[in-house]
């Protein structure tokens, strides 16, 4: 028969061991709320986009507003390439 110290011991342990299974539980949820997020808000800019991109096709919404826009604020090449907007000199390139 196991003593009172021993099955204590066997509780703590099991407790133990449910609080890193609660925690795991936790994470894993957190973990999906944001990717759930990080997707909500990706298929939102998407959808913005397609719209500006259709009114400019139509002929509703300026095609000059819009890479004024995307030329103030795009500061990657590769981004500003798509828009066939000029690479932005940086500093340390104007200066080689």
């Amino acid at each position: 028969m196991a003593t009172i110290e021993e099955r204590i011991a066997a509780l703590e342990a099991k407790l133990k061991q449910e609080k890193a299974k609660k925690q795991q539980i936790e994470a894993r949820k957190r973990a999906m709320e944001s990717k759930k997020k990080r997707s909500e808000d990706t298929r939102r800019k998407i959808l913005v986009g397609a719209l500006i991109l259709a009114r400019v096709e139509r002929g509703e919404w300026p095609q000059e507003k819009l890479l004024a826009m995307l030329d103030a604020a795009l500061t990657r090449d590769d981004d500003r390439a798509l828009f066939d907007l000029p690479a932005i000199q940086s500093p340390q390139r104007s200066s080689q």
